[in-house]
């Protein structure tokens, strides 16, 4: 390194100091033991953008670790958390379609991930390998924190225009489609947003290298997590300077003074910079969700129902311009109207009853366990996708995003979610009878495949009743 490089001790966070005293043997422990609380520590620190410079700078791409896909046991362990605060303080705790609808969206996006394979990140490369117009040191503390302030900047214009564009808002939405406001609800996201945002990140890849801008901008999303949350009231003097949940529920809020406020990623700063900043109100109760709310937990729906709507939208307007205005102005724009349209047009929202189906303990617990060995597949995919072939990732995907909308059409109650249901469990024991899944332990293997087949053999039970029910209804009309 020259003499710009990154010491080991400049800025040092405290997680990083309390990893090094570790090391140093300050803390008792066998070296299995230490290295494990070393990783936690870290772990636990790349949550709130607590990490050390010098840990965190890579020269190429590739060596560019996935803070974001292995923080997943940290977002569960935050998860608990705020659900035994939550008990503690007798506040309502997680309702469990709600959260495996969010967690849901989580795995939907990062599954198009796999199919994508970062392909809205080669313009980024492209530009900088040709066109960039300095060479900053890629292990130096400036090349650091122009990349981490970079990237925020970048992140408010990104987020600004999810909400301004009505085309861009119709996958954004997505985030914004939960009646909770926890931890869960910030890995609600669209599996399209990536290609919603990646054309504001293009202005640095003129001078940040790029294996700066992929760390940034995970330890951008990762800070974003955990501020989704009731459970803080307030941080003090941090509150006028970074997004805290203090402000991002404002952000959250379908309340009129809510709208379109509080875009910062990390940073609160661009907001009070560009007139986008508002406080709460101590006497209005924040409404969480779409104004106008969607009742489903099915999460392929709440992932494409609005972009049909904007299709709706652009094939009702008359003149051509209109219908660009439909699609490219705010989603409140009518003929006449501003980009944005007029408060004085939009809905005020005001206290609902949340949408909520009532299920058996049994018929939860059921949706848990599937839910379960679905994210399990998803990590085996997620671990081995690079040595198969497009087409078998697309198909595994296609399963995984299948899986998840019919737990959430069961959430629903839907009359023919069971014969879905079925179809899925034979689709896997077919799956496993046929595919070679020798990385899978064989005893485990077989666990599952004897739990979708006794599944199969109950939807199936299930399916009569409800085509026999279907029959009589029919013949009744008749």
């Amino acid at each position: 390194m020259d003499s710009y490089s990154i010491s080991k001790n400049s800025c040092e966070p405290i997680t990083s100091v309390f990893i090094r005293l570790t090391k140093e043997g300050n803390i008792s422990g066998d070296n299995e033991f230490t290295e494990t609380l070393t990783s936690f520590i870290k772990g636990i620190g790349q949550m709130f953008y607590l990490v050390s410079p010098s840990e965190t700078v890579f020269r190429d791409p590739k060596d560019a670790p996935e803070y974001f896909r292995n923080a997943w046991p940290y977002f569960l362990l935050f998860m608990c958390i705020e659900n035994i605060i939550l008990f503690i303080d007798n506040k309502p705790t997680y309702r469990l379609n709600d959260s495996l609808t969010s967690l849901s969206h989580g795995v939907i996006q990062h599954s198009g991930k796999l199919i994508f394979r970062g392909a809205e990140s080669y313009a980024y490369f492209f530009l900088y390998q040709h066109y960039r117009l300095i060479d900053l040191n890629w292990d130096g503390p400036l090349t650091w924190y122009l990349a981490a302030i970079g990237v925020d900047f970048c992140y408010y214009w990104v987020h600004r225009a999810c909400h301004e564009i009505h085309i861009l808002w119709a996958q954004h939405q997505v985030h914004h489609s939960s009646e909770e406001f926890n931890v869960a609800v910030g890995l609600r996201q669209s599996i399209l947003q990536g290609w919603c945002g990646f054309v504001f990140y293009l202005p640095l890849a003129f001078f940040i290298p790029p294996a700066h801008f992929i760390t940034h901008q995970q330890f951008n999303l990762l800070y974003q997590v955990w501020i989704h949350t009731k459970t803080i009231s307030t941080l003090g003097p941090l509150e006028y300077i970074f997004n805290t949940p203090q402000h991002h529920r404002v952000h959250h809020g379908s309340n009129i003074y809510c709208l379109d406020k509080n875009y910062g990623g990390v940073l609160i700063v661009w907001d009070r910079l560009f007139g986008t900043f508002a406080s709460g109100k101590k006497d209005e109760e924040i409404i969480y969700g779409l104004v106008f709310n969607q009742p489903s937990f099915n999460p392929l729906h709440l992932q494409t129902f609005y972009t049909r709507y904007v299709i709706q939208r652009f094939n009702s307007m008359k003149s051509w311009k209109h219908k660009l205005y439909a699609v490219f102005y705010g989603p409140s724009w009518e003929p006449g109207k501003p980009r944005l349209g007029l408060d004085e047009d939009k809905v005020k929202v005001v206290p609902r009853e949340k949408y909520d189906v009532k299920l058996p303990l049994w018929c939860n617990t059921y949706l848990l366990t599937h839910f379960c060995v679905v994210v399990y597949g998803f990590h085996l995919l997620a671990a081995c996708h690079m040595g198969l072939n497009p087409l078998s990732v697309l198909a595994f995907v296609i399963y995984i995003i299948g899986s998840l909308t019919i737990i959430g059409m069961l959430f629903d109650n839907r009359r023919y979610a069971c014969v879905f249901e079925l179809l899925r469990c034979m689709i896997m024991v077919t799956a496993i009878q046929r595919l070679d899944f020798s990385a899978i332990n064989i005893s485990l293997l077989l666990t599952i495949e004897v739990f979708f087949t006794i599944s199969g053999l109950f939807w199936l039970l299930q399916s009569f009743k409800v085509l026999q029910i279907s029959n009589k209804t029919a013949a009744i009309n008749h």
